[in-house]
This record gives C-alpha cells, structure tokens and sequence, in this order.
C-alpha cells in the first residue's frame, strides 16, 4: 500500500510539473495577470473621454491687479471639470453627459489683498453683477420705502453711513443691519476728504468705525470718501484700518432730483458687469428703484453687496 502511496504522489508533481512548464499554460496565466494589472493602472473608456474634455471646459483664473484706469481690480476664479466627480455621476448612465458634468474653481495666485491700496471703483469686469453704493447722511425719509423695494427683490446693497448720522440714527442703522444689507463707512461728518490733514482723516475713518461697531458690533471693511474726495494720504490711512476705498463707476446723480424715468435711462445707459452704482436716500431713487432692478435684471444682471460683488467666487452663469 505505501509503495502505491508514494507511485500516486509522484505521479501527482509528474502532472502538475507538466502543466507548469506547458507554454500555453504560462502564457494564460501571464495575460490573466497583465489584465488585472491593466484594469487597475487604466481608467476605463468613460473616465479617459471626460478627462479628456478638461481643456474645452477650463477657463483660467485672473489675477488681482492694478489697472491703469479702473485701479484695484479683484481676480475672478478660473473653472475647471472635477473628473472623478463627474465621473461618479456619469458611470450611472454609463456614458459622457455634459448636463452632469462636474464644475471646480480654482483660486488666482494674486488677490485683491495683495494689491498695494488704491482705490477700487468696479468688479471684476467678466463678473455679471453690479451693487449699489447707498451713501446715507440725510434721507431719513426714504429709506424704508427703499429698503422695502429691495428686501421685495431680494436684492442686498450696501449702506454707506456717516458716523455723525449714524450716531443719531441707531435704530435704522440696526433696521439696515438687520435686513441684511453691508454696512460701510461714509467719514464722520462728511468732510472734503482730500484737503483735511492725515490726522483728521485718521479720525474721521476711526470715530465712525466705532460708532458703527457700537451699534452693529462690527466694525466696516470699506470706505466711501465723501463726493468721491481723496488723495492718497485717505487710501493709506484707510489700508492702516484693514479697509478698501471704494468709489463708484455709474452715478444715478440723484441728487439733481431727475425724474425715475431719467435717472433709470441714465444707469441703463453705463451699466456693465462689475458696476458699482451710486446713489443716496432721495425722492428720485426711492420712485426708480423698484424700476431701475427689474431693468437691471432683464439685461442678465444679478445684484450683491460690495462684499459680494467684489469676491472672486464665480457666478454659475459664467460658467
């Protein structure tokens, strides 16, 4: 019986001895392992066809930077395909859709902060979105009717307040907070802010902070110099500060008391992407408001805050 044991067993490592030298045998199991190792290192045809879509799809960021007439202008995203996110979503259809393509933006190597301080008078010019620039030291009167207009279209601006107003106003001021508007800084008492000293413009800038603060408990980031008045001296003190100096490049010069259909042809006229739009609490901006944002947002523009006008995220419409 062990004599027929051990005959059994060698016949065994005969057999398996033979399969292993067989050629066929070892090329069968070499494409067996250069498969799987090829199904692993290469992306199936789906995933190769979107990454390869990346460079119709891509749109570089632009940087901040000084521009020679428009000054300190903001950089704007750039967008690019996320390929495994898109591919996640297509392999559940098993083919390349555009409709579920998955967008990613990617962030400029310079920002807006970078910039040495100058004055910011737009957005970034490919950025479909204006803001208006609300510069408050009388008016009490019109603005609730204005801030019902805009809280009706949804529309978020932002309030420059002069520290002396605000100081006497503190419950608009907290309805303007409130109803989720910016607040910025419109000096304290309305100055020619181009002809006073650099001590009073440092005053000026800071007693309106703290007045603003005091009552918002937070302090503003921008600075709108009365009549648009500066020299470089206010740009610097307001950059000691951590805030922009914010101008403006369409005026409703509402305060020539233009009829609305004036003023709103006016702004219709010079309106482009990244418009700040200026203009204060009077009769003529209260009767066109309402108006002058219908208008607006049938030529394809959307409204925001300085704040958000100024950001580098992307609109989805710019995609």
């Amino acid at each position: 019986m062990k004599r027929f044991h051990y005959l059994s067993v060698a016949l065994i490592l005969i057999i398996t001895a033979a399969l292993i030298q067989n050629p066929y045998t070892t090329a069968y199991v070499s494409t067996m392992k250069f498969e799987d190792v090829s199904a692993v290192k290469q992306p199936d045809e789906l995933y190769q066809t979107i990454a390869a879509k990346v460079k119709d799809y891509e749109k570089p960021a632009q940087d901040a930077q000084i521009h020679t007439v428009w000054k300190a202008t903001p950089g704007y995203n750039g967008l690019t395909i996320d390929i495994d996110e898109s591919y996640e979503k297509m392999k559940k259809i098993g083919k390349f859709d555009e409709k579920q393509i998955v967008f990613k933006q990617v962030k400029p190597k310079v920002h807006l902060s970078d910039l040495p301080p100058a004055p910011i008078y737009r957005g970034h010019p490919d950025k479909t979105m204006v803001s208006f620039l609300i510069n408050v030291a009388w008016g009490n009167e019109y603005l609730p009717s204005m801030l019902e207009v805009l809280d009706k279209h949804g529309v978020k601006a932002t309030f420059f307040l002069e520290g002396r107003w605000a100081k006497e106003n503190p419950a608009l001021v907290k309805t303007i907070k409130e109803a989720g508007h910016e607040i910025g800084n419109h000096s304290y008492s309305h100055p020619d802010m181009a002809r006073i000293t650099t001590d009073q413009i440092r005053k000026q800038i800071g007693s309106t902070n703290e007045v603003i603060k005091e009552i918002t408990g937070a302090a503003p980031v921008w600075f709108a110099p009365p009549s648009g008045s500066f020299r470089q001296d206010v740009i610097t003190v307001a950059d000691e500060f951590k805030m922009e100096t914010v101008l403006w490049s369409v005026d409703t010069i509402d305060w020539q008391k233009p009829e609305p259909g004036v003023l709103v042809e006016r702004v219709l006229k010079k309106v482009h992407n990244g418009a700040m739009i200026l203009m204060h609490p009077t009769d003529s901006s209260s009767r066109s408001l309402e108006t002058l944002i219908q208008s607006i947002k049938q030529k394809g523009y959307s409204f925001g805050s300085v704040s958000m006008l100024l950001d580098e995220e992307r609109l989805p419409a710019s995609n």
